[in-house]
């Protein structure tokens, strides 16, 4: 069965640090591009960061570079999402998403572009 299972959701303080995991199942994550999306209540869905097939490049939304990084293990067949320096407007259900084909240069796909999705991990930012 293909799916991606996200993990590591959770309160947090402002401040605060939070990783998530994305693990695949039914195909290897380590040839696919990555994004992670969050939508918070009452908004749309939107991009916040993406990384290459080869994991050559990766780019940031605005309101998060500096603070959350990806990365891949590969043995693991999971990618992760580092959250650091959270704040509440971080507060939303982080989706992770894959695709197959080659991402790009320097461009994240839309959300329709994406093969799988996982189910996506609450985050809360409150004190």
């Amino acid at each position: 069965q293909v799916q991606l299972v996200e993990s590591g959701g959770g309160l947090v303080q402002p401040g605060g640090s939070l990783r998530l995991s994305c693990a695949a199942s039914g195909f290897t994550l380590d040839s696919y591009g990555i994004a992670w999306f969050r939508q918070a209540p009452g908004k749309e869905r939107e991009g916040v960061l993406c990384i290459s097939n080869s994991g050559g490049w990766t780019k940031y939304a605005d309101g998060v570079r500096g603070r959350f990084t990806i990365s891949r293990d590969n043995a693991k067949n999971t990618v992760y999402l580092q959250m650091n320096s959270l704040k509440p407007e971080d507060t939303a259900v982080y989706y992770c998403a894959a695709k197959r084909q080659r991402l790009l240069f320097g461009v994240c796909p839309r959300d329709d572009e994406y093969d799988y999705w996982g189910q996506g991990a609450q985050v809360t930012v409150s004190s």
